[in-house]
Parts: structure tokens; C-alpha cells; sequence
């Protein structure tokens, strides 16, 4: 049986915390900014976490 090979587009778009938590970003932060409030603007900005749904199909995506 060959190796499982890391999914590199979903590599690069989620990372692995310290404690172990899968990381994404959120959608909606790259244009159309004006339209939006400042507090939508910011919490788009950070990073959330993958939903309990998804992450047993993104780990093995991410070979982990």
C-alpha cells in the first residue's frame, strides 16, 4: 500500500494549533470591504476553528 499523500492545497489553507485544533480561515475578508462594518471586518480577520463536522475528512486531507 503506497503512502497517503498530504493534500497540498488544503496544506496551505489550514494549519494545526499548538493544542491541536485545526485552524481556517474565514470567507468573506479578501473584497467588498466597504460594504461591511468595521466589527464584521475584524472578525473575519481571525482565524476559526475547522467544525466538529469536518474534521475527521480534514486530518486526512492534512496526512495527520
Amino acid at each position: 500500500m503506497p503512502k497517503m499523500k498530504t493534500h497540498k492545497g488544503a496544506a496551505k489553507r489550514i494549519k494545526k494549533s499548538a493544542t491541536g485544533k485545526l485552524l481556517r480561515g474565514r470567507a468573506f475578508a479578501s473584497h467588498y470591504l466597504e460594504g461591511k462594518s468595521p466589527q464584521r471586518r475584524r472578525r473575519v480577520q481571525r482565524e476559526a476553528e475547522v467544525s466538529k463536522a469536518d474534521t475527521k475528512r480534514v486530518k486526512r486531507l492534512l496526512g495527520s
